[in-house]
């Protein structure tokens, strides 16, 4: 039976959580129980249990769905972040592009045809807060809530797990070519554009210049750190 555990810090909410779900015998596709009463059962604070929340789904061993919850994505959490880990020492920066290519130019085009308006107000907000990011960390991580909104606004529960899976595995590939000469993205990065270009698509709900839109900003990254798509 899962006994509640002291939560000293951020690591002890990783094991804690992760001791919740393996006792509470979840299997992949079950929601786990909303925040609020994760909160009083694992006893931590909100933002502790997001920090663990955001570990894990970096390993794959969870995705999360606004607005829907929070649901177990792989079989064993050591087991997904292990074959993650395997994953991402295989797999090179260029080859990770490729990928993102083939899949993300496809979920802008599904996004498009199933945004709720609440998705797209989400998808706006993600973006400003990209654009008013105050250093490069922020922006990336801005950037990284940006494309899975995109994901979550498709209404399609497997494309969000392929996603995270893909998400999960970008995150953790050594970006050794990355190079910044500024503190923060300037106002002229040609991401800011390009996103604007995405959400006007997917707001006017068209598929293939969703789609188009996305193709062209992942060209644009891509060509930006490797000089080739």
């Amino acid at each position: 039976m899962y006994m509640k555990p002291d939560v000293a810090d951020a690591a002890d909410a990783v094991g804690a959580l992760r001791a919740f779900i393996e006792g509470g015998e979840y299997k992949p596709g079950d929601r786990l129980p909303a925040e609020r009463e994760l909160i009083v059962r694992l006893g931590m604070s909100r933002s502790t249990l997001r920090k663990a929340f955001d570990m894990l789904e970096r390993e794959g061993s969870i995705w999360r769905h606004v607005g829907k919850g929070t649901f177990i994505a792989s079989q064993g959490l050591q087991a997904g972040a292990s074959a993650l880990s395997v994953l991402s020492q295989q797999v090179t920066p260029i080859q990770l592009m490729r990928a993102r290519l083939s899949l993300e130019p496809a979920i802008a085009l599904e996004a498009a045809i199933n945004a709720s308006e609440d998705s797209v107000t989400r998808l706006k907000l993600a973006r400003d807060h990209a654009l008013n990011a105050q250093s490069w960390d922020e922006y990336e991580a801005q950037d990284d809530i940006f494309h899975r909104l995109i994901a979550e606004a498709s209404g399609n529960v497997l494309i969000l797990s392929l996603f995270g899976h893909l998400n999960g595995v970008r995150r953790a590939v050594a970006w050794n070519t990355v190079v910044r000469t500024s503190d923060r993205a300037p106002r002229s990065h040609t991401s800011f554009a390009e996103h604007d270009q995405i959400v006007a698509a997917i707001e006017a709900r068209n598929p293939a210049a969703a789609q188009a839109a996305m193709r062209a900003h992942l060209v644009s990254v891509s060509a930006r750190l490797f000089g080739e798509v």
